[in-house]
């Protein structure tokens, strides 16, 4: 992804970033990931002139001698002043007012042509394109007009400073993705670029399988010097190991610098590497050798990513200053517990985005700003979570506690209470035992799965009716343990996962409202029509996995499911197409089945299949009656692949197009 130069767009949750999407606010070529622009042509203007050499006040005389010709006699001045008429094609065009119609005189009426270096693109006069050339050198014959170069993707090494010394109006420099070494990028290679904004040096080492034992040289240190200009600096993805002051230093217009995937530590990051640049929006750090959060950040810093580095503690006062923070990431770290004072985060009064997953704390961290709204817990060392530590989160709306060690005990009753506005809950992976207690009423998702959970009460889910995701796959839970009204109070869940449990009838009291029911992996030996009763929202209904014959399907069992688009049977111990399917599916997953014959009213029922997946079952030549597909006009794909014998199909004729209504 690319950078804006004014605002990098929000991730939720945020992962790594590469950098934001490219918005309409640059310049073309700005991304380095856009290989192509559509842009405007500029027509050029011809205006009506005299010779080069000829100022507009010259009389006839001083244009006699302009071209050449001796000063002619007085007759003959009259006389060209009474044939000048006859020589024009109009009257001469009054002062500014000069059109393309009117050719140069002397001159051709075509534009001259633009200079371009061989093989690049200039489709503007400012902008010049020479990425994925495999370019060994740089190019020449670049315009001193350009603003936007254009290098990535090539094979250069180095930056030669005489050619770069003249492109003093270049605003943007993309140079991603090239073998540029620190030797080959003189600490006065940026000196004269002074409207210089946008420059991309990132990913700039040897790429792909050496050829050779020979090691090139790698961009390990940064350059000393970037124009005052700048706005936007990217040197991620290389080997640097040192800043310099004035690397990033003295830019009061930077808003964005992107050092991840670097080799620095503190010691290569000078206290002052960031003074007279408190403009400051976005830095990453990501994937270096940082031991501790480093001194002197910006202040105005809204976004800091520093994950993926050495870090084990972020003692009090180390983001006292950067009261602007929004986002902070210090996911994959040796954070403990004792490694975060309660005083931390006591200063952040916009943080909003907070990421501690992959560290080693114990418990949740105290003093957390009562601005979040995003928590991220998961693959810590969690045992307990204490109300306390909760209290004053009002606004959070993602807890993630994945990957942890809680059990029951770890999370007592009323525990999230206070997180009255909480959204999202995510708790697998851990070790309870039956669903949490006292939710928060306005839960939305509620996900379970890889518990211990063995029972599901009548008043486990009573508290959070307006639950609409509840995943609660690849528990323990039994079809006896599953109370028949354990759902009664869920009017709003649209999306219900029971798979990978040892369910061997479905639930009963299933919500009118669910769009999607995930069952497989499970025990299913029957299905019957009153589960499934009142389902008439339902349109994905997942039964793979299980052990379900077609003489175990009940009469009628599809018969309230008007909706269905998407029913999976896929790897059950069905012997041919289960009959009366919904009329509105669309697409059928019969694969792994025992299917040996498909008769000509298999799909009767169903005239808006569009796929139907027949894949590993006991199929042969003749198995298929030649007139099964006849009556399904949007059949377009049909697998039967994996079976003993190859099974040729030939899909029905395309449904013909209505006609749109004429207008009057």
């Amino acid at each position: 992804r690319c950078l804006d130069w004014q605002a990098e767009p929000r991730p939720a949750p945020a992962p790594v970033p590469w950098g934001p999407s490219c918005g309409l606010k640059h310049p073309p070529l700005l991304c380095p990931h856009l290989y192509s622009l559509r842009l405007a042509q500029i027509p050029d203007r011809a205006n009506l002139s005299f010779p080069p050499n000829i100022p507009r006040s010259c009389g006839p005389a001083q244009a006699g001698r302009a071209w050449g010709h001796p000063e002619p006699s007085l007759n003959s001045q009259w006389l060209s002043l009474l044939l000048l008429p006859l020589l024009l094609p109009g009257p001469p065009p009054a002062l500014g007012m000069e059109d393309a119609s009117f050719p140069h005189l002397g001159e051709s009426s075509q534009p001259p042509p633009r200079a371009c270096p061989p093989r690049c693109s200039c489709p503007r006069a400012d902008t010049v394109d020479c990425a994925g050339l495999d370019l060994r050198v740089f190019p020449d014959h670049i315009t001193r007009a350009a603003q936007h170069l254009s290098l990535q993707n090539n094979q250069l090494q180095e930056l030669p400073y005489n050619e770069l010394s003249r492109l003093s109006s270049l605003r943007t420099l993309n140079l991603h993705n090239n073998l540029i070494s620190s030797e080959g990028l003189p600490d006065e290679a940026f000196e004269s670029l002074t409207q210089l904004q946008h420059i991309y040096v990132a990913h700039n080492k040897e790429r792909g399988h050496r050829t050779s034992a020979a090691v090139l040289p790698q961009l390990s240190v940064a350059p000393q010097f970037l124009p005052r200009s700048l706005r936007v600096a990217d040197l991620a993805a290389n080997e640097v190991t040192e800043i310099f002051p004035l690397t990033f230093g003295e830019k009061p217009a930077l808003r964005s610098v992107y050092l991840h995937n670097n080799q620095l530590n503190n010691t290569g990051l000078p206290p002052d590497a960031f003074h007279g640049s408190q403009a400051v929006v976005t830095l990453s750090l990501s994937s270096n050798r940082l031991s501790y959060v480093p001194p002197s950040l910006p202040s105005s810093l809204e976004r800091l990513h520093l994950q993926n580095n050495l870090i084990s503690k972020v003692p009090r006062g180390a983001l006292s200053r950067q009261t602007h923070l929004r986002e902070l990431y210090l996911q994959h770290n040796q954070l403990t517990d004792s490694g975060l004072h309660a005083a931390t985060f006591s200063k952040l009064h916009c943080l909003e985005y907070l990421d501690l997953s992959h560290n080693q704390l114990a418990a949740v961290p105290a003093g957390l700003p009562h601005t979040l709204a995003v928590l991220h817990l998961g693959r810590n060392r969690i045992r307990r979570v204490e109300a306390a530590r909760l209290r004053g989160l009002r606004g959070l709306r993602y807890l993630l506690l994945q990957h942890n060690q809680l059990g029951a005990a770890g999370l007592p009753a009323g525990a999230l209470r206070p997180l009255r506005g909480l959204h999202t809950l995510h708790l697998y992976g851990n070790g309870l035992d039956r669903v949490p207690q006292a939710l928060p009423r306005r839960l939305r998702a509620l996900v379970l799965p890889h518990n211990r959970v063995t029972t599901l009460g009548a008043r486990d889910l009573a508290a959070t009716p307006t639950l609409a995701e509840l995943n609660l796959a690849y528990n323990r839970l039994a079809s006896a343990r599953v109370h028949r009204r354990a759902f009664r109070r869920l009017r709003a869940l649209r999306s219900l996962d029971l798979a990978g449990n040892q369910l061997t009838l479905l639930p009963s009291g299933l919500p009118a409202s669910l769009r999607t029911l995930r069952l497989q992996r499970n025990q299913l030996r029957a299905l019957e029509p009153e589960p499934l009763a009142g389902l008439d929202q339902l349109q994905e209904l997942c039964l793979a996995h299980n052990r379900l014959r077609v003489g175990d399907i009940g009469p009628g069992t599809w018969h309230e499911l008007q909706a269905l688009q998407v029913l999976d049977l896929s790897h059950n111990e069905l012997s041919f197409v289960p009959p009366d399917l919904p009329e509105a599916l669309e697409e059928l997953h019969l694969r792994g089945n025992r299917i040996s014959h498909v008769g000509p009213e298999a799909f009767l029922s169903t005239p808006r299949l569009r796929a139907l997946f027949l894949r590993a079952n006991r199929l042969h030549v003749t198995s298929i009656a030649p007139e099964a597909f006849l009556g399904l006009p949007h059949l377009r794909v049909v697998d039967t692949t994996g079976n003993p014998e190859p099974v040729l199909v030939q899909l029905p004729p395309t449904a013909p197009r209505r006609p749109r209504a004429e207008g009057p």
